[in-house]
């Protein structure tokens, strides 16, 4: 168990009685941005972001993907490479999902929800997730995250987007939930992404607080700017950094953390950043399996 965070897993049983139990959650690290523009706008930048986390991955670490109109898993090799790239450009995915295994969370995936909705009046917006293993984080350190999701925001025309500690499970699939109650009201630096049900409503606002934060030209207009939020933020190891376009970066200290409740440790930066931009937060999340509605609002206003 890292100091930073808890080792999290929950196991499943393999088809094949004699295999080794196969992963449903795990802790791990999650990079997503989210787009208020349609598919057509971001297509490109997503493709270059998608070949920027492949480079800086292991090999093969992205072994499968999930047919967008099947659901079957296909190998992603030379072949599943070429259709991906065919539907993306060609047929407007609605969405695209990359992980190593098909049945096991190792940590690393991908997963991109295109807003496919010509107007921008609505709050729908495409979406794009990069996620890592905290032995990658523990292996590179935190700077080599940090300069990874610099690396991704540079290429994306993002209106927000964040990386932090969360919870890895599979989100489509009823129930997973239920094993992270007492976890997740216990470290409140855990995020629970819904990265695709997000996506339907958030337009340029906020999902949340985490380690990193981008804020898009919106939410940093209407703070007046990085200097002006800057002098908001008190915290120890809280850093603003401006971006190009209007957009700024807030960093709440050199590792992601998840805080321990029993401990007494409440992530006061995260609580600080979370009371700043409050009214831009989105604070919508639909009922969960295992957590009562209690539950769910105090889960969503942790840090406020």
């Amino acid at each position: 168990m890292s100091q930073h965070y808890p080792c999290i897993r929950h196991f499943k049983r393999s088809e094949a009685p004699r295999d080794p139990p196969l992963v449903g959650v795990r802790e791990g690290v999650d990079i997503t941005f989210y787009m208020k523009h349609v598919h057509q706008e971001v297509v490109r930048n997503v493709l270059l972001a998608l070949d920027v986390y492949r480079a800086s991955i292991k090999a093969g670490a992205l072994g499968w993907y999930a047919d967008p109109y099947s659901g079957d898993w296909d190998e992603f090799d030379s072949k599943g490479q070429a259709y991906i790239h065919r539907m993306m450009m060609e047929q407007p995915a609605m969405s695209i999902w990359l992980r190593e295994f098909p049945d096991s969370e190792t940590g690393y995936g991908f997963l991109y929800a295109g807003n496919l909705f010509e107007t921008h009046e609505v709050a729908m917006v495409s979406a794009v997730s990069f996620t890592l293993p905290t032995e990658e984080l523990e292996a590179r350190g935190p700077e080599w995250v940090r300069a990874l999701a610099l690396k991704l925001a540079e290429l994306l025309p993002f209106d927000s987007g964040h990386a932090g500690l969360c919870f890895l499970y599979p989100e489509d699939v009823v129930g997973y939930t239920n094993a992270l109650r007492e976890q997740a009201l216990r470290h409140p630096g855990l995020d629970i992404p819904e990265r695709r049900s997000r996506s339907y409503s958030i337009g340029t606002r906020l999902d949340g607080v985490h380690w990193l934060n981008f804020l898009g030209p919106a939410v940093l207009d209407a703070l007046k700017g990085a200097d002006a939020l800057r002098a908001r933020l008190h915290t120890p190891g809280t850093t603003v950094q401006d971006l190009e376009g209007g957009r700024a970066l807030v960093t709440l200290g050199p590792w992601p953390e998840a805080g321990d409740l029993e401990r007494g440790q409440d992530l006061p930066g995260y609580r600080e950043l979370a009371r700043v931009l409050e009214p831009w937060l989105l604070l919508e999340r639909g009922s969960w399996s295992g957590f009562s509605a209690e539950d769910m609002r105090r889960w969503e206003r942790r840090f406020l």
